[in-house]
């Protein structure tokens, strides 16, 4: 197959990038540092020709705002799949979150957004939601300086990106179901707790406060949807396993 990546370079993408690779696909990143823009659509079209599949794993940097979210992946989105219906692209595999079902707000409401915009579009589709990824807890440390991180009261049950990235490829090769199975982390995490462990094992003194944030986002964060249901598949490496892993790089 040929399989174009959408987000290829980031942290989810280049994992997918080598488990295509892996997989004896042809592989096209789209990027812009490649010539193709999600979000203004220059280049897509060029870059989608031949291609029988595209997974999309773009992303922005963490955001509370529910206004700023939305408009990223609807655009991302309309701009693709415009595209992959000029090329005749026959599969569209986009990433999403367990669980987000209740919690339309904030970032949230950007990737709600988006799997609306894939499910209305003119190309065969399949969402495949998956946990919070290990790399999130550095992620959030990476956005609060200072001695002290306050994180959001957040269950989970963190993956691998790399596992995440096996799993787009096998949904991308079984064609379009529309929704794929769930895919979670092997045990039940805080954001916190995870967080505290990584700060320990990075030999980096912090201390980490949990606080509940409020409204519809802290609710949904502390209520224990991300953490899926109990049909999803199961990962295989922990947050510890991923730490002592070359996938975790130490800052």
């Amino acid at each position: 197959m040929r399989i174009a990546i959408a987000g290829g370079t980031g942290t989810v993408g280049r994992h997918v990038t080598e488990a295509a690779r892996g997989a004896g696909h042809d592989v096209v990143v789209i990027s812009r540092a490649n010539g193709a823009d999600v979000l203004t659509g220059r280049g897509l079209a060029a870059a989608l020709a031949g291609a029988d599949a595209v997974i999309d794993v773009t992303n922005l940097a963490t955001t509370l705002s529910a206004k700023k979210s939305t408009s990223f992946f609807e655009t991302a989105a309309h701009h693709l799949l415009a595209a992959e219906q000029q090329a005749g692209v026959d599969h569209h595999v986009v990433l999403s979150i367990v669980g987000i079902d209740g919690i339309d707000a904030s970032y949230y409401a950007g990737k709600l957004a988006q799997e609306r915009a894939v499910a209305a579009g003119p190309v065969p589709f399949t969402i495949a939601r998956t946990g919070q990824f290990h790399e999130f807890a550095g992620q959030i440390l990476g956005l609060v300086g200072g001695p002290f991180a306050l994180l959001p009261r957040t269950l989970m049950r963190p993956v691998a990106a790399r596992e995440v990235a096996a799993h787009l490829v096998r949904v991308a090769e079984a064609g379009a179901v529309g929704r794929a199975p769930d895919l979670v982390g092997p045990r039940d995490e805080t954001l916190a707790d995870a967080a505290r462990r990584q700060l320990a094992f990075d030999g980096i003194r912090r201390r980490v406060i949990d606080i509940r944030l409020p409204g519809a986002y802290g609710k949904g964060l502390a209520s224990g949807s991300l953490r899926g249901g109990a049909d999803a598949l199961r990962s295989e490496i922990t947050f510890d396993e991923w730490l002592r892993s070359a996938d975790h790089t130490r800052p």
